[in-house]
Parts: structure tokens; sequence; C-alpha cells
């Protein structure tokens, strides 16, 4: 069996899938997550049963919640031997432009890179670290989230800045890759030619992107450099004017440490409303009276808003639109923030079915809609478990 781990600040995902399979299952065998990590109420919580509490070790919660996720594995694969555990990393950096085995180099490698992604990056290198000192003979492989947008014209990866930035590294990588590289796969099945066409796919979860595929390849994305760039998510702030960064620090006074803390967890929606950092949470007070429904407006207006904007900037890459997807916890889930983000592309005669719509169904646009809009899960797991395989063989 083939163990991907998707490992966060406050959650670990899992999902096991059968090694030798040809071809792999797009569902897992078995799939689960612990929750709550850190908190006070942590869950365990897998295929076929319910949240279930449990207690983890205070001092090294992290360490605790793998810990019993292993022992879960272990027991779920009554003798069964892993073959190998497939780990999600955000950023590779410009050195890993694709899956790679996990060796000490490759983890010292992918921490320099943690202040670039560090909501995300210290934890699977963690879990690589703990499971290498545990089962030393246990291949482990990395796949990258910055690895599709290798693809990306060298004009759509510059950064205006003195060459010599360039030079050391400094530029656009583009993030959500696994997710991009699903979507390359399924839309084909689901959409035919239309898939190899002019095609945003709109990765809306707590952190959010946009990718412009043609071919199936990206050629332009929303992130950049780093997980703030782009879009307005649950808390980060997205592109912002680095005059205001300069303000902060030289006129408020505000740290390095304390700048960061801002722009990675008290910004966007959180930021804005003073609600949450959920697009469903938000919504339900927008008709609050006074002040906390003006900015629960205000929130979801400014998040639709950069959504609208990103598609019309991609659409000039593209030179046009022929497929418009919705994926991920927001994309997927949230039938408003699709209907007023297709609300925003009306003047391009984007026309939904509001039926359709509500029923997060696979296409949601009207017959007549120049533009075809579909909603389609991502699938990131099965991405990384089919890296793994490959690389095994």
């Amino acid at each position: 069996m083939i163990l991907v781990l998707n490992c966060g600040s406050s959650s670990i995902k899992f999902a096991l899938y059968p090694a030798a399979a040809a071809p792999l299952p797009r569902q897992p065998s078995w799939a689960g997550r612990v929750e709550g990590i850190g908190g006070p109420a942590p869950e365990f919580r897998a295929t076929g049963q319910g949240a279930e509490p449990v207690m983890l070790d205070a001092t090294h919660p992290t360490t605790a919640a793998l810990g019993l996720l292993l022992a879960s594995v272990e027991a779920h694969l009554e003798g069964r031997p892993l073959a190998a555990v497939a780990h999600r990393v955000v950023h590779g950096g410009g050195q890993y432009f694709a899956p790679v085995r996990v060796t000490q180099r490759v983890i010292d490698d992918l921490r320099r890179l943690i202040p670039l992604a560090p909501l995300h990056q210290p934890f699977p290198l963690k879990a690589m670290a703990i499971l290498m000192d545990r089962q030393p003979g246990l291949p482990q492989i990395a796949c990258f989230d910055t690895a599709f947008h290798r693809s990306l014209p060298m004009v759509e990866q510059l950064l205006p800045l003195p060459w010599s930035a360039w030079q050391n590294g400094l530029r656009r990588y583009g993030f959500h890759g696994l997710s991009y590289e699903y979507m390359s796969h399924a839309l084909p099945e689901r959409h035919g030619a239309l898939a190899d066409g002019r095609v945003i796919v709109a990765h809306l979860g707590s952190g959010a992107s946009l990718c412009a595929m043609k071919g199936r390849e990206s050629i332009a994305t929303t992130m950049g450099f780093s997980a703030l760039d782009g879009l307005m998510m649950g808390t980060r702030t997205g592109a912002l004017d680095p005059g205001a960064l300069l303000y902060l620090m030289e006129v408020e006074g505000l740290s390095l440490d304390e700048v960061g803390q801002m722009l990675y967890r008290q910004s966007g929606l959180l930021g804005v409303s003073g609600l949450s950092d959920e697009p469903r949470v938000v919504v339900q007070h927008e008709d609050d009276p006074g002040e906390a429904g003006q900015r629960a407006r205000l929130a979801l207006a400014l998040y639709v808003r950069r959504i609208v904007a990103e598609v019309g900037a991609l659409m000039t890459a593209l030179q046009g639109l022929d497929l418009l997807v919705f994926t991920a916890g927001v994309g997927e889930n949230c039938a408003f923030i699709r209907s007023r983000v297709c609300a925003g592309l009306a003047f391009l005669g984007v026309a939904l079915d509001r039926v359709a719509n509500d029923a997060n169904a696979a296409v949601i646009s009207t017959p007549g809609s120049p533009i075809r809009v579909a909603v389609e899960p991502t699938n990131e797991e099965w991405i990384t478990a089919r890296h793994a395989q490959d690389l095994l063989a």
C-alpha cells in the first residue's frame, strides 16, 4: 500500500492506495484525518466511522498525532506492507521540479524554503524526519505543489526586481500544482477537447489561486514567489502594495514577525470581516445591522472582486476563455461565491443555470453560455499516490 500524507499545522490528512493497482483507483482504500491538533478537542476521522475524540501529548501534539495515525494505519493494513509514504509539499523552490525520494539532504533543502510558506512547509518535513527515524528503510516521496508550474513562460516567472534577484532564485513559482495537475487528467474526461483549450481553474479553499491552462499546461497563475500572492484568502492578504508593508514597519512600528503574522493569519476574509475565514459563515452576517453587516458585505465583495479581476488578467494570457472551473472546498461547495463571481463576468456572456449551481452540478452554466462553467472536485491525494507509484516502478 502507498500511504499519502498531507500534513498541516492543525490537521494531518491520510489516504491509502494499493501500490500495484493498474490503473490506480481514484478513490483510496481508506482515508481520514486527525483534526484539531494543538487545540482542546482533537479528533480522528476515517472512512466508515465518525469523529472520535483523541488524547494528544500537549507538549508535542503533531508528533503524537502522527504516531496515532500511523498506529491506526498499521492496524488497518492487516499485515499488508507499506510500499512508500508520499507527502504533499507546498514549495519545491528552484531545485525540485519533480517528485523525489526523501533523504536528509532533501529535508535540509526544503527547510530553507519555510519562510516562503510558513503555514505549510514545516509540517510535512517534520513528518518525514519522524518517519525516517522510526522506519529508516521505508521509502518516502515528496511531491511538490510548485512543480506543475514549471511550464510557465519566463515572463510569467520574472519579478520586476534587479536581475540579481532572479539569479538568486527570487521568481514566481506558483502553487496548488497537485490540484491543477489532477485537473489536467480529470477535465478531458468530462469536457473532452474543451479541456485542451483556454481554461482557468479556480482553486478556492482556505488558500486560493487561479491557474490559466492551455493544452492542459500552466501558462499563468496568481500565486507567485510565496503562498501570499494573488487572490484574497481566508486569512491571507493576497497581492498587496509593498508600500503598505513599509508603512506598517516604519510608521506603525510593527516588527518583521508581527507583519508576518498579520499577512498570513490575521488578514483576508477574517481580517476584513472580523468574523471568520470561512465564506459560509461570513455570508450569514451580511444582513446584520451596523458595522458588523457592513464589514461582512465588504469582505465578501472584495473576495469576489479579486477573483473576477484575476480571471480578467489571466484571460489576457490565454487570449480568451473557453472553460472556467471551480474546485477545492469553497469552489466546490459555495454556490453563492460561484454565482457572484459569474455575475462579475456577465459582461462576457457568462450565464449560470441557478438550479445546477445550487446543486453543485458538474456543469453549472446554461447551454447558451459562450464560456462553460464547471465544478470539479479536486483529488491531490490520487496525484500524489500516482507519483509515488511511478517512482516505485
